[in-house]
């Protein structure tokens, strides 16, 4: 009975951020182990050349999927845990919002299909994927939904249903029919299922919240959207940026030394990403109404996962060789010294995902905008300077650098806000743990 209450109930703050955590983090850990077989299966079944048609096909549907949102989902989830009253105002207002959008850029990319690619079969695949980008786009407003009720249980089992439908559909109809449509339908009809099975869960507060649809309400929820989902595009940005600039001015090999070093790295940050968003939902609801509980909350949330940073900096630094070697092969040992200065980035990232979180509790969303904007120009500055003679090392000094950066400007802006002390509490911390 304890442990089903601790999985499926909300008692106190500690007890609902390490629930909500160990649910993101095992879906997302399921998730992507299930993922990434269909994906090996799919690319050794279909080859190159079909593989990569469908990758860049479904490509599409991701990146509509994340234009759709223009940062509601978000919105929901922090006005929603804020201020339950107006929760059903706001979901029901985003529901019908989404739909609006969904069905307009469902309609450009068939307008523009000609002009989107000249690769024939991924032509033919995207409209089927169009149905992935829809049912994901609404799947996606029930999980906000989720989070805005602190049940990240719902989000986390759905997530895995739908991965699992997906996988399974996927090895069912690429050995039984083989061809990259059929994987395309797999993906299709597994979206199809998670959305309508979190919709099923979510029946009652859904089929309430689309009675409280407010037309007039809809200018205020783009208006206070759009800085969250220029957000999530410009960090989309970021991620890919070096990649790219490595294409243009270095050799394939190089890339891929450096693909292979940032797959680990972007597992690592799976971590603080999602103890941000366990804890959001909190920290949003007490900057409103306990100011003093929120700043205390921010110092010791922020100065934990600083020294968590700071650890894994110092295990994952000497034993980079061990795990290239170990999970790529000898052929990759060339991406060890970049995959050390990566690793760096855990110190700075770790805390400043926190951070970042902090701002948008605090309704200065717009001065993250800027921070993420400045970011992203230095980083690819940066690129420029350091690539050509250096190469991946290069690259992976920009983004070191960035980092530090952004953490610099997030602390210095929350410091302002909230009045916090990192520092001082990470000291703390470490004395009580020697002594």
């Amino acid at each position: 009975m304890n442990l089903k209450s601790f999985l499926f109930e909300n008692t106190t703050v500690q007890q609902t951020i390490a629930k909500n955590t160990l649910w993101l983090f095992g879906g997302q850990v399921l998730s992507r182990l299930m993922r990434a077989a269909i994906v090996i299966y799919a690319a050794r079944i279909l080859g190159a050349a079909s593989y990569g048609a469908f990758a860049y096909a479904l490509g599409i549907a991701t990146f509509l999927t994340s234009l759709s949102d223009i940062g509601i989902n978000a919105l929901i989830t922090k006005e929603g845990s804020r201020d339950p009253a107006l929760r059903d105002r706001y979901i029901g207002t985003a529901f019908f919002t989404k739909i609006g959008l969904l069905l307009v850029l469902a309609a450009g990319v068939l307008l523009a299909l000609p002009v989107l690619t000249t690769i024939p079969e991924a032509r033919r695949l995207l409209p089927i994927l169009l149905f992935v980008f829809a049912f994901d786009t609404l799947r996606d407003l029930g999980s906000a939904v989720a989070r805005a009720m602190e049940k990240m249980q719902i989000e986390a089992l759905f997530a895995v249903f739908t991965n699992l439908v997906i996988a399974v559909l996927g090895f069912l109809f690429l050995t039984a029919y083989g061809g990259s449509t059929a994987l395309a339908i797999a993906y299709a009809a597994g979206s199809a299922a998670g959305c309508a099975a979190i919709f099923i869960a979510l029946h009652r507060q859904l089929g309430a919240f689309t009675k409280q649809f407010d037309r007039s309400f809809v200018t205020t929820i783009l208006r206070r959207a759009w800085p969250f989902g220029l957000l999530g595009l410009m960090g989309a940005i970021m991620l890919n940026t070096d990649i790219i600039m490595l294409g243009w001015m270095r050799t394939p090999e190089e890339v891929g030394y450096y693909s292979a070093a940032q797959k680990l790295i972007q597992l690592l940050y799976v971590l603080p990403s999602l103890v941000a968003t366990s804890m959001f939902p909190v920290l949003a609801r007490f900057a409103k109404s306990e100011p003093a509980r929120a700043r205390d909350f921010l110092e010791r949330s922020v100065a934990g996962m600083g020294l968590l940073g700071l650890a894994i900096a110092a295990i994952g630094v000497p034993l980079s060789g061990f795990a290239i070697g170990l999970l790529y092969g000898a052929e990759y040992l060339p991406a060890v010294f970049s995959l050390q200065i990566l690793i760096a980035t855990a110190i700075f990232v770790f805390p400043s995902t926190l951070l970042g979180n902090a701002v948008f509790a605090y309704d200065q969303e717009r001065n993250f905008l800027v921070f993420v904007i400045v970011s992203a120009l230095s980083n690819a500055a940066l690129n420029v300077l350091l690539i050509p003679p250096f190469g991946i090392a290069g690259a992976s000094a920009a983004t070191l650098i960035v980092q530090i950066i952004m953490n610099t400007l997030l602390w210095i802006k929350v410091r302002s806000i909230t009045g916090v002390r990192i520092f001082r509490c990470m000291r703390v911390m470490i004395f009580r743990s020697q002594a």
